[in-house]
């Protein structure tokens, strides 16, 4: 085991895409195996040590970044162990790169469905915020993916579980499922709940809080025949609107929008994005020999439908194509981050998923609320399901208290139609104030009382993943005395 104390060297590990500033940790420990990992925690366990776990360095919510205590890596958990086509699935390390798993599933003709759009994700990191990506329209978040989890508790204790084996229940003498009701949407905002939970759901989506990710079986599907592609463009926006909703009914693996900002940033990669282009869709869609010409005849019918140029538009067949389709939608969260980096400021964004009815509603009081702000922002992201990402980028103080509200007013918007206030990206430490506006204070304390049984000292992630220990002081007494 690597003990790492210089300050000097372990300073990166302080950081992440979400820019929150002021992290700090006495030191970074590097296991190489599970035991080292089990023999760390216990101890930290017996001295009420803070840890916090660190990833790949590409979440948004700061959630790797330490305020105090130590850190642990898991660069070193970084072995696919196995990956079989016979049984459709794979096992591999929480350290291995979501790429480099995709990589070596697509070599053996398997495909991983979940999509996360930062290649350099640690597959754990994936797992522990129930992450997803586009193609998460077709195939659902990394829940769905997930067979079997080996971890550490934050006593030290290794546990090896897989879907199925427990039930828990309101009756459960050691796990207190809480009460609250998640909504019907895409999430990844709190611990998972519900009257016959499986116990392993409870690890999915838990952001480090309750359990260190070692290890993991996931399912695989087969490699499709082929991918089509295609990015549209609309002078009317809400033509892009409409097409998503009729796109909806379709097949499609994934179905993403981009508003007139995200389209400038796309302007800078590519000189044929239309000048007059008002907002974008681009979609995918898996083929099989026998149905690949009614399934694109399929997809005109709807683009004519909705009033995009099939002059402009833009297609790709072959998996090179694609992958540079994939690229360029990529490069949009790269060129927020130069901005970032450009201004000094930290982006405010949201991660807001509601239901399909009441998008429209949605939709409009993004635009409406944006205009009248006058601030840099960008909308882009998976309307198929229902969820957008809105990013504000202030350039001064006065606008980024601004933009601080103009967030929270979406965020009471989207919860008051049934949203999500995460869809996808977790809580970490920039948003859980958030967390409370969607299951109320009562909902927290008993998110806390499941922290409290399977995490006694409080020494995983103490310093505020999931918004949990925000309110520890204030509950503590009610909570657990």
């Amino acid at each position: 085991m690597l003990i790492k104390r210089d300050q000097n060297s372990i300073k990166s590990y302080f950081e992440d895409i979400s820019n929150l500033k002021g992290g700090h940790a006495d030191s970074v420990v590097i296991p190489e195996n599970i035991d080292e990992l089990s023999e760390f925690v216990k101890k930290a366990n017996r001295d009420k040590l803070p840890i916090t776990v660190s990833g790949g360095g590409t979440s948004t919510t700061g959630s790797r970044i330490p305020f105090g205590g130590s850190v642990l890596s898991l660069e070193k958990f970084n072995r696919i162990i196995d990956i079989s086509k016979e049984r459709m699935c794979a096992v591999a390390e929480a350290g291995v790169l979501v790429e480099d798993f995709k990589s070596a599933c697509s070599k053996r003709g398997l495909f991983y469905a979940s999509h996360p759009t930062e290649k350099s994700a640690f597959l754990g990191g994936t797992i522990s915020t129930n992450a997803s990506g586009a193609r998460s329209f077709k195939y659902g978040p990394t829940r769905k993916q997930v067979k079997r989890l080996k971890m550490v508790l934050a006593t030290g204790q290794i546990l090896d579980i897989r879907r199925g084996d427990i039930i828990l229940t309101k009756k459960d003498p050691i796990i207190p499922i809480p009460t609250y009701k998640m909504p019907e949407v895409k999430n990844s905002a709190g611990y998972f709940a519900g009257e016959g939970t499986d116990y392993i759901d409870l690890f999915i989506g838990q952001e480090g809080t309750l359990s260190i990710i070692a290890q993991a079986e996931l399912s695989l599907a087969m490699m499709p025949y082929k991918i089509f592609s295609s990015f549209l463009f609309f002078k009317d926006v809400k033509d892009a609107w409409s097409f998503a909703q009729d796109a909806r009914r379709s097949s499609a693996l994934s179905i993403e929008y981009f508003d007139a900002n995200a389209l400038r940033l796309l302007k800078t990669k590519s000189n044929n994005v239309p000048p007059d282009a008002q907002g974008a869709i681009f979609f995918e869609q898996e083929l099989t020999e026998s149905g690949e010409e009614s399934i694109i005849n399929g997809w005109l019918k709807t683009i004519a439908k909705h009033n995009a140029s099939l002059d402009d538009a833009w297609a790709a067949m072959t998996s090179e194509e694609c992958e540079k389709f994939n690229q360029f939608r990529y490069s949009i969260p790269e060129s927020i981050n130069d901005i970032v980096r450009r201004t000094g400021y930290r982006r405010l964004s949201t991660d807001i998923a509601v239901p399909e009815d009441r998008l429209p509603e949605m939709m409009n009081f993004y635009v409406d609320t944006l205009k009248a702000s006058g601030i840099e922002h960008v909308i882009f992201g998976h309307i198929g399901e229902c969820h957008l990402h809105v990013n504000l980028l202030p350039k001064n103080e006065t606008e980024h208290k601004r933009s601080k509200d103009i967030c929270l007013a979406f965020i009471r918007k989207g919860v008051s139609l049934g949203g999500t206030v995460s869809a996808e990206h977790g809580i970490g430490k920039t948003r859980r104030e958030y967390l409370e506006e969607m299951y109320g204070r009562q909902g927290i304390i008993e998110m806390a009382r499941i922290k409290k049984a399977l995490d006694p000292n409080w020494i995983k992630n103490i310093r505020g993943n999931l918004g949990i220990s925000f309110y520890i002081c204030y509950y503590k007494r009610r909570v657990w005395y």
